[in-house]
């Protein structure tokens, strides 16, 4: 059975609930953090982590969505990456009321992307380019 978000994603969206890209953003108000793509929107992590959404051992007991980068979250490896994937596909599930009927907790989590900006995901160190 295809996935269903309670949040209208248009058909030729490139970030429906089956693909949730990773990325870092920064509200109007506020600091850079954690967020995916869903439709025209980004889910803030960071928000749903402070509520305790991501307490799984793959996570290590580590808050890695409040961060200006992915390093820490990428740090975790593939079990925390599938674990965030699935509990996010869970929540945002049209049929999980958790965020679908509180609207106090939408209201902090869904950013319209276009009322934010896009940082670079990662900070990369040691790097020498040879070419």
């Amino acid at each position: 059975m295809p996935l269903k978000s309670f949040i209208e994603v248009p058909a030729d969206s490139h970030f429906p609930i089956e693909n949730l890209p990773f990325g870092i953003f920064k509200p109007r108000q506020g600091a850079a953090r954690v967020g995916v793509a869903l439709g025209e929107h980004v889910v803030d992590l960071s928000v749903l982590e402070e509520g305790g959404h991501f307490q799984s051992p793959e996570f290590k007991d580590r808050h890695v969505f409040s961060q200006d980068s992915l390093n820490a979250f990428l740090a975790l490896g593939r079990p925390a990456w599938r674990k965030a994937r699935e509990i996010l596909q869970h929540l945002l599930d049209a049929d999980t009321s958790t965020l679908r009927d509180d609207s106090e907790l939408r209201q902090r989590v869904f950013h319209r992307q276009a009322d934010v900006t896009m940082q670079l995901p990662a900070r990369i160190g040691d790097y020498t380019d040879f070419y």
